[in-house]
């Protein structure tokens, strides 16, 4: 009975390993479709299929069953096999008895972006949940991928590990199948090495105006940065998929990433410098920087330091989390100060890049309406589907997150006298919580607590579950840094507060694209989608507003001319002189010797 039983469990999982296999062609890739076989194992009467609905680290239920055509099953023979659509994203096939289930399906990639899926002539971006369907259910079994490249194509690249040749991936599960995206082309690559460990540079799109050796040697000093704060890199390879094709954004995977960018955002030349006249600029290149670093601190943050939520995967429901502000925001506050960690940037691009995210932070309306993690647990219907009000009524957890981690961190480095920093309460909670754990808001509350020595509980109910002003006096005081007395105005800019933002997808018109709550125009009753005319009664063009109610002294209204759709009719509006609080970091001309060296510890200069 025993070896019965042993036999039966021994079959039983040689089953469960036994792999889906696809291959993936390109026949014209120029019409932007892909075709793909999928042989899944069957053993049963019928057999039910899915595909994705989102893909993990862009939270949004995206469809991408809806790109699939041309749907067809049949055996090991060529016989065909009858099935049904009895979900949005799955099919039921009649196996007819075969041990394995042929699927074919094309599916049409023309999204340039990194949640999207891209195939044209010249090369192909594959994202895994946009491409694969699998058994339900055996998202433990083992995946391959055969690539066909068309004939010009030189060369395929993924995170996962080579199987049988240069172009066949190997996935241990479904979770990274999905979570490792899949390049196909000709792009340039560009290949270095940080503690032994394989990187490639993937640019497609590089040419004369970006310098792909360059961007490789300071991608490189990123990664050696990371490896210093926590300690040495948990793979044996990692891929930065660089698409140069005026697109933007980045998604994180487990051992790859996925990045958008201009292809006049690295050429020879920094950011322009801080005084420089105003005008039209170029991409900055320490943009593309700060993206390549806040993408790759991933590979820690939320690849394998996740909040409990968002594991194991559910590919076909929305997951709920509050740690988003942890998971994206901190990593976003990280992002600029890695770069003069490592030498990228300087002292003061540093602190000009903390300052734009405070700013950013304290001119949005909505951060005293939405808490922090209550905008987290909404990101599924609020942050990638946003209308002209939503400045109003929520804040971004990639904004508020990160200044809350500038805060934190301050707050661990004073209660400890600068012995501890959040660089150390993450590596603890990483030693805790990474893999297969998770980690949930109240235990990542407690590491912090344990590395600060101190109880941090009531900051943190008021940072991240209220909608309390956040306090800056401790951080400024830590490091000797001030806000700048005087708001920096740029040339040109207004000097009188409406409210207003203008669209630009209207030139030639001043069209209302927004209203900031709690603001002249806002209260006057100006609405969205209002062009306006005239102040005054004299006409006032594009180029001539806001600039025209400059000719008003504080406290004075004018009538303005709008049509509403279609219908003239005038609105009173006060003017109000615009005194912006100045968010710009600098440090203080008294600032202590003390206090500078605290500075120095923090930059690591």
């Amino acid at each position: 009975m025993r070896i019965l039983l042993a036999f039966a469990l021994f079959v039983s999982f040689a089953a469960a390993q036994e792999p889906v296999r696809y291959t993936v062609r390109f026949p014209q890739p120029h019409t932007h479709y892909l075709e793909v076989n999928a042989s899944v194992p069957a053993g049963k009467p019928s057999v039910e299929l899915f595909m994705a609905v989102w893909t993990p680290g862009s939270y949004l239920v995206r469809e991408y069953a809806r790109s699939v055509e041309d749907f067809k099953a049949h055996d090991a023979q060529g016989r065909e096999l009858a099935w049904e659509k009895t979900r949005k994203n799955r099919w039921k096939v009649q196996t007819a008895g075969a041990a394995r289930v042929e699927v074919n399906y094309k599916v049409y990639a023309h999204e340039m972006s990194v949640q999207g899926n891209w195939v044209d002539a010249g090369f192909a971006m594959l994202n895994g949940a946009a491409n694969f369907v699998t058994l339900v259910g055996a998202e433990k079994r083992p995946y391959e991928v055969k690539i066909e490249l068309p004939p010009t194509w030189k060369k395929s690249i993924s995170g996962m590990k080579n199987g049988a040749d240069s172009n066949t991936w190997l996935a241990a599960d479904f979770d990274e199948l999905l979570d490792s995206p899949i390049y196909a082309g000709s792009a340039p690559i560009h290949e270095f090495e940080v503690d032994g460990k394989k990187h490639y540079l993937v640019n497609e799109g590089e040419g004369p105006m970006w310098d792909g050796p360059a961007s490789a040697r300071d991608v490189a000093k990123i990664v050696a940065e990371y490896s210093r704060q926590w300690g040495g890199l948990p793979y044996d390879k990692y891929v930065f998929f660089n698409m140069i094709t005026e697109s933007g954004g980045g998604l994180e995977h487990k051992n790859s990433t996925w990045m958008g960018a201009s292809r006049w955002a690295y050429g020879n030349t920094q950011d322009a410098p801080e005084n420089a006249p105003a005008g039209p600029r170029r991409p900055s290149r320490n943009g593309w920087l700060g993206l390549v670093s806040h993408e790759y601190f991933h590979l820690w943050n939320v690849k394998r330091l996740r909040p409990v939520e968002l594991g194991p995967f559910d590919y076909e429901n929305e997951v709920y989390t509050r740690s988003l502000w942890l998971a994206e925001g901190v990593t976003s506050y990280y992002g600029p100060l890695a770069l003069r960690r490592a030498g990228l940037t300087t002292q003061a691009q540093a602190l000009r890049a903390m300052a734009q995210t405070i700013g950013q932070l304290q001119n949005t309306a909505g951060r005293l309406v939405t808490p922090v993690e209550s905008s987290s647990y909404n990101a599924w219907i609020g942050l990638y589907r946003p209308n002209e009000n939503s400045s109003n009524t929520t804040i971004s957890y990639y904004t508020k997150g990160a200044v809350v981690g500038l805060l934190l961190d301050a707050k661990i480095r004073k209660a400890s006298n600068g012995a501890k920093s959040l660089d150390d309460a993450l590596k603890l909670a990483f030693q805790r919580y990474s893999g297969a754990r998770g980690y949930t808001p109240e235990q990542f509350r407690a590491v912090c607590n344990e590395v600060a020595g101190a109880d941090l509980s009531s900051w943190f109910k008021n940072a991240l579950e209220t909608t309390e002003e956040l306090d800056y006096k401790e951080m400024l005081e830590w490091y000797g840094l001030r806000f700048r007395g005087e708001s920096q105005r740029g040339a040109g800019a207004p000097r009188i507060l409406t409210g207003i933002t203008t669209g630009a997808a209207t030139p030639g018109r001043i069209v209302i694209s927004g209203l900031r709550r709690g603001t002249p125009a806002y209260d006057a009753g100006f609405n969205v989608d209002d062009e306006i005319l005239a102040v005054n009664g004299i006409r006032v063009r594009a180029e001539q507003w806001p600039a025209r109610l400059d000719n008003y002294k504080s406290g004075d209204s004018v009538e303005v001319l709008i049509a509403r759709r279609e219908q003239l009719m005038t609105l009173k509006l006060p003017i109000t002189a615009d005194k912006p609080a100045s968010w710009n970091l600098e440090v203080r001309p008294d600032a202590t010797e003390e206090q500078k060296t605290r500075l120095k510890a923090w930059l690591h200069e």
